[in-house]
């Protein structure tokens, strides 16, 4: 090892001079030589420190200052080199003799590490077998004792383990930190995770689908429109022949098209049918393509499918339209049936019991205005199924003459248990008339008639779809607007609960009577959300009469179930309010139809928001409900087209509605109302 040291010492040493002139070789190698016998290797050797009084003025020859190569590995493991000079070491670097050295340096060695001054690294077995063979070379090897090591060394390796101890230990720290957190995170999207909604992270909802599986459709869906431009082309410069194949291959490729939406629904010879038309499009191009007439034929043709578009909107508005507005035949047969057996029966004569409940305001009212018995009885039904204190609830319910028979018989056959039921005729109300009433006396003028039933009357069945909507009975039915009528209708009440007949209870709801509604008159469930369901969506802001009294972003609510306290309706006069608008309404400027508009104004800065679990809408609109709203809703509405007792309806909201129908009663049975 101290030959080594020697050699690499002596090789450094004027490494510019060996560098610079390579065919002076021998007297590099005499230069060397005298360097050898003049210097000695550098040790670290803390023993010599003690030795350094003594050998002070031997041990460090009279010489020039050396640069010396020093090569040492960073904390982070790469190797650094650093020149030095020889009169910048420490005191415990000394110059010791070359006599000490145990082996000699030969001219041989030298030259072998002149040539190769980084050696090659001996294994430990290479080492041992080294070992052996001087031993058997007769050649001992000096038993050499590990000197101690310098304290600053000591020091700095100390100081190195500690760094990557304390480097260890955060970044075990950092590591328990991170986990902590994504454990957390994964914790909470656990529970905002509807496990209820059935297909909603499905991997084979269309969101992870193949993005190309439709190209080869809209190739040659693309190729058909093509074809069809083309063919036009042919057809105005007498192209027979190219025309004809060109209508030839279109039909092939939507006979091959059909119905299908992705490459797998294709048949299998429509991949040749797409290179076959290619070609003919290919031909068509070089004979026939112009720019500006290509151009020309596509903005027809796309004008064109605009028109088709919307007027299939517009046939498919009407046909909605109509469908929510017909009566499925079961439900005509049930009145027809129950009418007939309340006059064959004698009925006329019957009545409910419970009369002393009716006007007892301590008790719980509900205020049911419906032509419909089936909807209604599946109100009654639902409420009761979930209430408490069965002999403290009491039923008000309004139809019309046609169906008060049928309302009354069904009620009279079918009465709730514990509850109080009463039936009354609108048209009993001899007090509801023109002379009172704003929209009565709106519909008797001969201009309301007209818009009603001649003015926008349909031709054909795209024409007037658009007003379709506004002459839906309901319109026109004053049960619609007795709603604004409740202290007339029931003088003696504090609090009536108002349920519309298209809702499903599925919680007890005798709690809404303890809300304090704060002053308001109207408990009712906001709907808006972000810009939706506000104020301008109702109302028409461009009139001075609305943008002057109301705010356009003011949030709306619903109708459907609402807590009304009529001790404030009355101190407030809401009747007359209404009245006062509906008036200024006449001619229809304000706002179109419908009662929730008038019923936004009047009720305006007098309604409590209840908590949205309370009253859950949408079920007759939007399939995309959120199925745990839903579920833990109290009150579930299908407001919108797509009526639960209707062929329209949706389907997975369905259930929520059938399953409180008496589907084995025989009224039903009769007229084949069956699950």
């Amino acid at each position: 090892m101290s030959a080594l040291l020697v050699a690499t010492f002596l090789l450094l040493l004027d490494v510019n001079h060996v560098f610079a002139v390579r065919a002076q070789v021998s007297h590099i190698s005499a230069a060397l030589q005298r360097e050898r016998n003049m210097h000695t290797p550098l040790y670290d050797c803390p023993h010599c420190i003690d030795k350094q009084s003594n050998t002070s003025s031997t041990s460090r020859p009279d010489v020039k200052d050396i640069d010396i190569i020093v090569t040492y590995s960073d904390h982070s493991g790469a190797v650094q080199v650093r020149s030095i000079k020889s009169g910048d070491l420490s005191a415990s670097w000394v110059w010791k003799s070359p006599g000490d050295v145990t082996h000699d340096l030969t001219k041989n060695s030298l030259s072998q590490i002149v040539h190769d001054p980084f050696p090659p690294k001996m294994s430990s077995r290479d080492i041992v077998e080294d070992s052996s063979n001087d031993h058997q070379s007769g050649v001992e090897m000096p038993q050499t004792q590990a000197s101690p090591m310098h304290p600053v060394k000591l020091k700095r390796q100390m100081l190195r383990r500690e760094r990557r101890e304390r480097r260890t230990a955060d970044l075990i720290k950092q590591e328990k930190e991170i986990d902590n957190q994504m454990q957390e995170v994964a914790i909470e999207r656990a529970r905002e995770l509807d496990t209820t909604v059935r297909g909603k992270y499905s991997i084979w909802r269309k969101e992870y689908e193949n993005p190309n599986s439709d190209s080869t459709v809209k190739l040659m869906r693309d190729q058909i429109i093509m074809a069809k431009a083309y063919a036009t082309i042919a057809k105005a410069k007498n192209e027979t022949m190219l025309y004809n194949s060109l209508i030839k291959h279109s039909r092939e490729s939507q006979l091959s098209i059909q119905e299908a939406t992705t490459d797998a629904e294709l048949h299998p010879s429509a991949l040749d049918q797409a290179k076959a038309m290619g070609h003919i499009l290919a031909t068509a191009k070089d004979r026939l393509y112009d720019c500006v007439t290509i151009a020309r034929k596509l903005r027809v043709m796309l004008q064109s499918s605009e028109t088709n578009v919307n007027l299939s909107k517009k046939k498919s508005s009407f046909l909605n339209q109509l469908a929510a507005k017909t009566v499925p035949r079961p439900l005509h047969c049930i009145p027809l049936v129950l009418t007939t057996d309340y006059h064959l029966r004698n009925y006329e004569g019957k009545d409910f019991p419970g009369k002393e409940k009716l006007e007892d305001p301590s008790l719980y009212h509900y205020a049911i205005f419906s032509d419909n018995v089936l909807a209604t009885s599946v109100v009654v039904n639902s409420t009761m199924l979930h209430a408490k204190e069965l002999d403290r609830h009491v039923f008000h319910i309004v139809t019309d003459k046609l169906n008060f028979a049928a309302m009354k018989m069904w009620f009279l056959v079918n009465a709730p248990v514990g509850a109080a039921i009463q039936v009354q005729n609108v048209d009993d109300f001899t007090w509801l008339n023109s002379s009172y009433c704003p929209v009565l006396r709106q519909l008797e003028s001969s201009r309301m008639i007209e818009y009603y039933f001649k003015a926008h009357q349909s031709s054909s069945l795209t024409a007037g779809s658009d007003n379709l909507k506004y002459r839906n009975p309901k319109y026109l039915s004053m049960l619609n607007h007795l709603r604004f009528y409740l202290p007339e209708v029931y003088p003696k009440l504090d609090k009536v609960l108002f349920l519309d007949d298209d809702i499903v209870v599925q919680k007890d709801l005798t709690p809404l009577w303890s809300v304090n509604l704060q002053g308001m008159v109207n408990g009712a469930v906001e709907t808006c959300k972000e810009s939706f369901h506000r104020f301008d969506k109702y109302l028409n802001f461009s009139n001075p009469k609305i943008s002057e009294n109301f705010d356009p972003n003011a949030c709306g609510w619903a109708f459907g179930m609402n807590i009304f306290d009529l001790r404030e309706w009355r101190k407030r006069d809401i009747t007359g309010i209404y009245h006062h608008w509906q008036e200024m309404n006449e001619d229809r400027t304000l706002w179109k139809l419908g009662t929730l508009p008038p019923g936004l104004i009047t009720f305006y800065n007098l309604t409590h928001p209840l908590e949205r679990s309370w009253h859950v809408l949408g079920l007759g609109y939007d399939p995309a409900l959120n199925q745990t709203e839903i579920q833990n809703a109290a009150v579930v509405h299908y407001n919108g087209n797509y009526k639960p007792w209707l062929d329209l309806a949706i389907g997975k909201y369905r259930s929520y509605w059938s399953r409180y129908v008496m589907f084995d009663n025989f009224y039903l049975q009769l007229c084949n109302l069956n699950e």
